[in-house]
């Protein structure tokens, strides 16, 4: 397949141009809680860089032939770069804002200033892939006092903590939806665009057009935000700007907080239940939550990888909550911190209410694992998702069925359907993939951070890879990311970009046969062509025999 870069620009024009929205509403919320200034400051630069270099995509680049409809190829690798632009245009807040050093910061050196931005892109990266990781912290960000314990976060602007948690909102159902229904009226294909983004059930199940869909996801998207939002402010007691921050961060599996210490800040039994029950949605795959809104809760039940979302969560809240009695802890606390972790960790959204890095070693050993595993495909979480996991389980127990019954056809089934054997072999391939990439990640880590424990590198490499956000032993629940060097904080957001991509489309970004430019490949093609023909002459044309 043919790249047509034309067409690539104008995937990235438009999300460009769809970003002025958000970076525009939080620039006016800043110069009403905050200051003008910091608003024109902050967004200003942002604002007209997406809009210069979004218009001048578009105007450059445009296509009016009827071959213009997006394939494929082209969707995969635009959500591939979709996100390091969207990260860096989301980066600039914090840099020209003061959460980090940057050009505005009174005597800051050089070196300081390029340490701040490295900061303000991870956690722009941390941010829209919903990782989660904070590398705010009293020794990073000017607007903290270095070896004082008074909060870090809360001490940054009203607005550019809106944008902080609104990253992670957009960057759950993904920035590329948000510009699907333009992208499809104008050269059509957005369809492939969600099958980059979304991975999972087919979309076809909630609405059988493209512009019903896209309304579907974000319509449950919002509803579920808006009740979240209303449920914290009216039941939980929070503020109406925590309860807002909150809600944006709950549903897209993000777990940013306004506050250092997370939910522990809280201290609210209601509050964290509240959480509870939509980190649990936002591991749901979104069309079984279209099911459950429709009332048909028998059809959700049948599915497969929700029961054993169900099945594994309780799974792993028993092992742990177990351990934790045995040490002390009473059992009503126990319950309650296990459930919420576990929900939290295994959703990949990191809040904390406590210092799980201090449990028992099994404890920390399932939360790991959790990590690893995530929730269900099609949901916000990260993760390698449980379909696919029960799709590698399967295939293994057919190859060793194979072994006893070797004449039996041995068949894959999800929900009660045959998987293709395609689908398998992606499956399958994706997750040694995975394997090998982990391992890597945990040896470049090791060699970027000579002191860390094995603890820390792999929770980190786990971490990244999940999109989970908080680690275990020197980055845990109760740390932030900012002690980490520069080289080590660009490697740990690559692990976001390609863990927020389902390693898929990273590959496929990455691959070198996707650049093919489509003159070069015109010109291969035609020359193949004339091969054929004269070949094909060659063969019709009588031959003759030398005696």
């Amino acid at each position: 397949m043919i790249m047509r870069f034309d067409v690539l620009h104008l995937i990235l024009g438009w999300t460009l141009l769809a970003l002025i929205v958000p970076l525009t509403v939080c620039g006016i919320i800043t110069a009403i809680l905050d200051n003008w200034q910091l608003a024109v400051q902050a967004f200003l630069p942002a604002i007209l860089i997406s809009g210069v270099v979004g218009s001048c995509m578009l105007g450059l680049f445009t296509r009016t032939d009827s071959a213009s409809r997006l394939r494929d190829l082209e969707a995969f690798v635009g959500v591939g770069l979709v996100w390091p632009i969207t990260v860096f245009i989301g980066s600039l807040p914090y840099w020209f804002g003061g959460v980090f050093v940057g050009p505005f910061t009174v005597d800051a050196e050089a070196i300081d200033i390029m340490r701040g931005f490295v900061n303000a892109w991870f956690e722009s990266m941390s941010g829209f892939t919903t990782s989660g990781a904070t590398v705010i912290s009293h020794n990073m960000s000017p607007n903290c006092i270095p070896g004082t314990t008074a909060d870090c976060i809360n001490a940054q602007p009203r607005g550019l903590l809106l944008w902080r948690s609104l990253t992670q909102w957009l960057g759950g159902m993904g920035v590329v939806m948000l510009g699907m229904l333009v992208l499809s009226r104008i050269i059509g294909g957005g369809m492939a665009l969600a099958r980059a983004e979304l991975t999972g059930p087919s979309l076809s199940r909630l609405r059988p057009k493209l512009r019903q869909t896209a309304m579907a996801l974000w319509g449950l998207y919002l509803l579920l935000t808006f009740v979240e939002m209303l449920a914290l402010k009216f039941i939980g007691g929070m503020t109406v700007f925590d309860a807002v921050n909150h809600a944006f961060t709950t549903m897209p599996s993000g777990g940013f907080s306004t506050r250092d210490a997370s939910i522990a800040y809280y201290d609210s039994s209601v509050i964290e239940l509240i959480i509870i029950v939509f980190m649990f949605l936002a591991g749901v795959n979104f069309t079984l939550m279209w099911l459950f809104g429709t009332g048909d809760f028998g059809a959700a039940w049948k599915d497969e990888e929700f029961r054993t979302y169900v099945y594994y969560l309780a799974g792993a809240v028993t092992v742990i909550c177990i351990s934790l009695v045995l040490v002390g802890m009473s059992a009503g606390q126990a319950f309650l911190d296990t459930l919420f972790h576990v929900l939290s960790i295994g959703t990949s959204t990191g809040y904390a209410s406590a210092d799980y890095g201090q449990w028992p070693g099994v404890a920390r050993i399932v939360l790991l694992l959790l990590m690893i595993v995530g929730a269900c495909a099609g949901s916000t979480s990260g993760g390698l998702k449980l379909m696919r996991i029960r799709i590698g389980v399967k295939v293994a127990f057919r190859e060793l069925a194979r072994i006893s019954q070797p004449r039996k056809i041995h068949i894959i089934r999800m929900n009660k359907e045959v998987v293709e054997q395609k689908q398998v072999s992606l499956v399958v391939g994706m997750l040694f993939i995975w394997v090998l990439l982990f391992g890597f990640s945990c040896i470049m880590l090791a060699m970027m951070m000579p002191g860390e424990s094995f603890e820390t590198i792999f929770s980190v490499a786990a971490s990244g890879l999940g999109n989970t956000g908080p680690a275990l032993g020197a980055y845990g629940p109760t740390a932030t990311w900012a002690s980490m060097n520069s080289g080590s904080l660009l490697f740990s957001s690559l692990l976001m970009w390609f863990g927020r991509l389902e390693l898929l489309t990273a590959i496929i970004v990455l691959h070198p046969s996707s650049w093919r430019k489509e003159e070069k490949a015109d010109g291969e093609r035609q020359g193949l062509a004339m091969v054929k023909r004269i070949l094909d002459r060659d063969e019709s044309e009588p031959q003759n025999k030398v005696i």
